[in-house]
């Protein structure tokens, strides 16, 4: 975070951690304040050791920091994460095309396992598969690797499937409340309007608005274009928790803080993930472009078999990624694995 940058998060937040000097001593500033949460947040340090670092308590530092995250999602959430409008998803969908090529994109989604203490008397409810604890990050992520949409605080033992059904996002997505634009046809082609979608992978269920990739087995060269162009659309989700993890390396190790505490870490890290993608001119290397080697209507089916509707529509990507309008020069043999 450039000092610029810096100085634009101060003095959002500059209000609410300003707190009154009383006779008995003074109150911390809102610099230091804010400087102690970002040092948490960047590196990882215990409370223990910013004790040393700032000369405060282990107590007073775990409540700025707390408070501080808190204030952070509270006053720059609407700014740097607002609810998406119909022209936002459009402008969302057009980079996508532009970076992937995948038409009618509207973000990728994917869960991240955020490890935590185990919480005292929780049983196996926060014990995932990867055999550890942790809470679920649920993220829906634009082509410039910045959040559009989050779920944070979902138990770890529960599916990213489930989290996402029973999510305020998956809920509105489901009632047509997301102010998606209407379904338009995919470019160049002359077939049916095609609905704008979220790419995810195989742990989601298949519906018109959620498309995952086709099974593995059986595969012919079709079916393999359309999991290779739906895998370069999807990577930037996986990018987008990469580039969150190494920036702030609180998430390198175990959260030493209750679920709850947890929780507001996360989204602080989240807002200002995006906070210094819009202000800082991103660092991080850029995924490659190019590769190394009618409307139908909502059927959403989270269980069992996937609805008709959404088969019906990965077949017309699939169609459309085949076709003169929509294919692309080295697909074929990235999906071979020749070179170029």
């Amino acid at each position: 975070m450039s000092v610029a940058t810096f100085d634009i998060l101060l003095a959002s937040l500059r209000s609410g951690l300003t707190f009154q000097d009383t006779t008995m001593r003074r109150s911390i500033s809102p610099e230091e304040r804010l400087l102690l949460t970002l040092r948490f947040l960047a590196t990882g340090n215990s409370f223990a050791s910013l004790h040393y670092e700032y000369l405060l308590g282990i107590s007073t530092i775990s409540g700025i920091v707390c408070h501080t995250c808190q204030l952070i999602w509270q006053r720059l959430r609407e700014a740097v994460m607002p609810t998406p409008t119909a022209d936002d998803w459009l402008q969302i969908a057009d980079g996508f095309y532009q970076s992937s090529q995948f038409p009618n994109c509207i973000g990728a989604l994917d869960g991240k396992h955020i490890r935590v203490k185990k919480p005292p008397h929780s049983g196996s409810q926060y014990f995932n598969y990867k055999q550890y604890f942790s809470i679920v990050l649920l993220a829906l992520v634009d082509s410039n690797y910045r959040f559009i949409i989050v779920d944070i605080g979902a138990y770890g033992s529960t599916a990213d499937a489930r989290i996402f059904c029973s999510s305020r996002m998956g809920e509105r997505l489901r009632a047509n409340q997301l102010a998606l634009p209407e379904p338009r046809r995919l470019p160049g082609s002359s077939a049916s309007a095609t609905p704008f979608v979220i790419v995810a992978d195989e742990g989601f269920a298949l519906s018109p608005h959620v498309m995952r990739a086709f099974p593995r087995r059986n595969l012919d060269d079709r079916k393999r274009i359309f999991n290779y162009r739906l895998s370069r659309a999807r990577r930037y989700v996986e990018c987008a928790f990469g580039i969150l993890s190494n920036k702030w390396r609180v998430f390198m190790s175990s959260l030493q803080m209750s679920p709850q505490n947890a929780t507001l870490v996360i989204q602080a890290c989240v807002i200002l993930h995006n906070f210094t993608r819009i202000h800082d001119v991103p660092s991080e290397p850029e995924v490659a472009p190019f590769p190394t080697t009618t409307s139908v209507g909502l059927d959403h089916n989270p269980q069992g078999r996937p609805g008709s509707a959404g088969l019906a529509v990965r077949e017309l990507f699939a169609d459309y990624f085949i076709s003169p309008e929509g294919a692309l020069s080295w697909q074929l043999n990235s999906i071979r694995g020749t070179r170029r």
